[in-house]
C-alpha cells in the first residue's frame, strides 16, 4: 500500500489509493471459503492474476496484499507487452490444513460469476491440482496440468525470467553478464527459488540459501551444492546479489542499512516495503534493484501463452525479452537519475495510457 495508507482507511479509500476497478469478497460458510479478488485495471484486457492462500493475521492484511499484488500484475503485463490487465485473488487460510476440493471449487464459482473479467492461476499456497479443481467450475483459469491441455506449472518460467533479470543487472554493474564466480543469496527456495538455484549453479555461481522449511533447505543444499545460511544473517552477508524469493517487504529501511549487495533481483512480489522511500534509498546507496514485477513476469507469460494458445517455444521467446526490458529500465533510471522501480512504473504507465487512446478512438 502507499506510504500514507492506513488500516483505518475505508475500503473505498484503499481502492482509490491505487486506482482499482473492483473488489470482490467471497464468503461460503459451507466450505469455509473466505477470499478476496481484487481487479486493478482492465485497459489492456481481462485481469489475469494468481490466487494466493495464506494464513493472514487480519482481514485487512489480506486486503492490502490483494490490492498491492493486483496492481503489480497490471504493471507486469504492461511492461512485458502482454494484452491483459491485472488482478489477484487471496484465500484466507492455511494451505496445508484448510485447503479442500470443495473450497477450491467454491472459489471457482465466484470466479465464474465475474464472467471473464478475472482469470486466475496458481500462486503461493496453491498448485496445479487446485487449478484443476477450479477448472471444474469455470474456464477462467490457467496453469492447469498439461495432461488437461494446460501449460502446467509456471514456476520454471518465473525462475528463468528472474535469472535473466539477474544477468542483465550483472551486465550493468560488472560489465559482463557471466555469473561464474558471483555470489548470490537466495531467500526462499520453494518452487521458484529452487528452479532459480538450479539455473545459478549451472553457471557456476556460488549460491547461499535460506528458508524456514529446514527439510527443503537441506534437500536443495545437497542437490545443488548450495550453502545454507541463517535467516538473521542474510542482510549483512558479503554477496554480490540478493534474490528475495519468499514473501514481500523484505527490502526496507532496516534491512537496507545492513546491505552490502551490489544487486537485488528476485521473484518475490512487492519486495520494497515502501516503494518510493525504499527505492530512493537503494538508489542513493548505489544498490541496483531489478523491479520485481518485471523480472518475475515469466510465470504470467506462461499463463498468458496458455490463454492465447501459444506453444512453449513462444513462451520462451517472450520470457527472454525480460533481459532487454530490464536493461531498458536501468537505462531510463540512469538517464533521469530516478530509482529503477519508478523508471519501470513510467514505462508500464505509458503503455497503458497509449492503449487507452486507441480504445477511446472508436
Amino acid at each position: 500500500m502507499p506510504a500514507n495508507s492506513s488500516s483505518d482507511s475505508s475500503i473505498l479509500e484503499q481502492l482509490s489509493a491505487y486506482g482499482h476497478k473492483k473488489l470482490v469478497f467471497c464468503n461460503d460458510p459451507d466450505t469455509g471459503l473466505k477470499a478476496i479478488i481484487a481487479i486493478h485495471d482492465t485497459t489492456l484486457g481481462p485481469a489475469l492474476g494468481g490466487t494466493r492462500m495464506w494464513s493472514y493475521t487480519t482481514e485487512n492484511e489480506a486486503l492490502e496484499d490483494a490490492l498491492r499484488l493486483s496492481r503489480g500484475m497490471t504493471y507486469k503485463a504492461a511492461i512485458t507487452g502482454l494484452n491483459i490487465g491485472g488482478g489477484k485473488g487471496v484465500i484466507i487460510g492455511d494451505s496445508r490444513k484448510d485447503k479442500t476440493e470443495t473450497l477450491m471449487r467454491s472459489y471457482g464459482r465466484f470466479i465464474k460469476n465475474l464472467n471473464g473479467e478475472f482469470i486466475t492461476a496458481e500462486e503461493m499456497g496453491t498448485n496445479t491440482r487446485d487449478m484443476e479443481y477450479i477448472r471444474m467450475e469455470t474456464s477462467y483459469v490457467t496453469g492447469v496440468p498439461e495432461s488437461l491441455g494446460g501449460a502446467g506449472n509456471p514456476a520454471p518460467f518465473t525462475a528463468q525470467g528472474v535469472y535473466l533479470g539477474i544477468k542483465a543487472s550483472v551486465k550493468e554493474v560488472f560489465g559482463t553478464d557471466m555469473l561464474a564466480g558471483r555470489t548470490v543469496v537466495v531467500q526462499g527456495i520453494g518452487n521458484v527459488g529452487e528452479h532459480l538455484v538450479a539455473l545459478l549453479r549451472k553457471e557456476n555461481a556460488e549460491v547461499l540459501i535460506s528458508d524456514i522449511n529446514q527439510g527443503q533447505l537441506t534437500y536443495v543444499a545437497r542437490k545443488y551444492k548450495a550453502k545454507p545460511i541463517d535467516a538473521d544473517k542474510i542482510f549483512g552477508c558479503d554477496a554480490d546479489i540478493f534474490a528475495p524469493c519468499a514473501m514481500g517487504a523484505t527490502v526496507n529501511n532496516q534491512t537496507i542499512q545492513k546491505m552490502k549487495f551490489a544487486i537485488i533481483a528476485g521473484s518475490a512480489n512487492n519486495q520494497l516495503k515502501d516503494e518510493a522511500l525504499d527505492g530512493e534509498l537503494l538508489l542513493k546507496k548505489g544498490i541496483l534493484f531489478a523491479p520485481d514485477y518485471l523480472i518475475n513476469a515469466g510465470g504470467l507469460i506462461s499463463c498468458y501463452s496458455e490463454l492465447t494458445g501459444f506453444g512453449k517455444k513462444r513462451t520462451v521467446q517472450l520470457t527472454e525479452n525480460i533481459y532487454d526490458a530490464t536493461r531498458s529500465v536501468i537505462k531510463l533510471s540512469k538517464a533521469e537519475n530516478i530509482s529503477t522501480n519508478i523508471a519501470a512504473n513510467r514505462i508500464a504507465e505509458k503503455r497503458i495510457a497509449d492503449v487507452k487512446k486507441i480504445k477511446s478512438s472508436y
